[in-house]
């Protein structure tokens, strides 16, 4: 474990220890707050759609420190079960198994020694040798389909926040939120720099988009290097001002 990985896991540890809801989350089911983001979930958000939503660690946080109805999809059903244990009973929280795209279709998702690396791209040999242990472990077939067959515009209440964390999967699942994302005031994208799935869209691809769709990139948070200094990736905040 790196030095960086330890300081961010013990950060979420005393974070739980200071929070009862997210502590007996972790006691339950073993998931951790992602607390980094709270600089971002500190806003009066009234909807959250989480994409990539794997274990509920970003749902744990959203729960704890917004008011919003949150919707969570992930593909993964390991994932999802251990998501609906960890936040069994709330009625604020609701999580879809599927992945978000732009096509109603069975796709193949390469799953990673650590599940929250699994990708319905191809895993590459730089997230490999960057990530030790997150190499491809096998395939399963999950459903894609865009956000609107399973969300109507009518639910996301303003002001509303779309989060994805999709591992290399990043443009093609906003393109499968394209007939939503008017609705959205702030977009927080976890996007890379350099190539750590088969044929992924960069960074520069996914904000070139969202310019195109009336967002503007706004912060870089949580960034990560390489041994040489290069940002491999970061979660990117885009906000719209006709929307906030």
């Amino acid at each position: 474990m790196t030095l960086k990985l330890f300081l961010i896991r013990a950060r979420k540890l005393l974070v739980a220890l200071m929070n009862p809801r997210i502590l007996r989350a972790f006691l339950r089911s073993g998931v951790m707050a992602s607390s980094e983001h709270r600089v971002i979930l500190a806003r009066p958000w009234r909807t959250i759609v989480d994409i990539g939503a794997n274990r509920g660690q970003f749902a744990l946080a959203a729960r704890e420190w917004t008011k919003a109805q949150i919707v969570s999809f992930e593909p993964l059903p390991g994932a999802v079960q251990v998501f609906r244990h960890a936040l069994e009973g709330d009625a604020r929280v609701r999580v879809h198994q599927l992945a978000i795209g732009p096509d109603v279709r069975e796709g193949t998702m390469h799953v990673s020694g650590r599940d929250d690396s699994s990708s319905l791209l191809a895993i590459g040999g730089e997230q490999s040798r960057l990530f030790p242990g997150t190499g491809e472990v096998g395939t399963l077939s999950v459903r894609v389909a865009p956000l609107s067959s399973t969300i109507d515009a009518e639910e996301i209440a303003p002001p509303a926040l779309l989060k994805l964390d999709v591992q290399g999967y990043e443009y093609d699942a906003l393109l499968g939120c394209e007939n939503l994302l008017s609705k959205f005031s702030g977009i927080y994208c976890e996007c890379s720099f350099i190539e750590l799935y088969e044929g992924q869209r960069l960074a520069f691809e996914v904000i070139a988009l969202l310019v195109e769709r009336g967002f503007v990139l706004s912060g870089m948070y949580n960034p990560t290097y390489d041994d040489e200094g290069r940002c491999i990736q970061a979660d990117l905040w885009f906000s719209s001002s006709d929307r906030t």
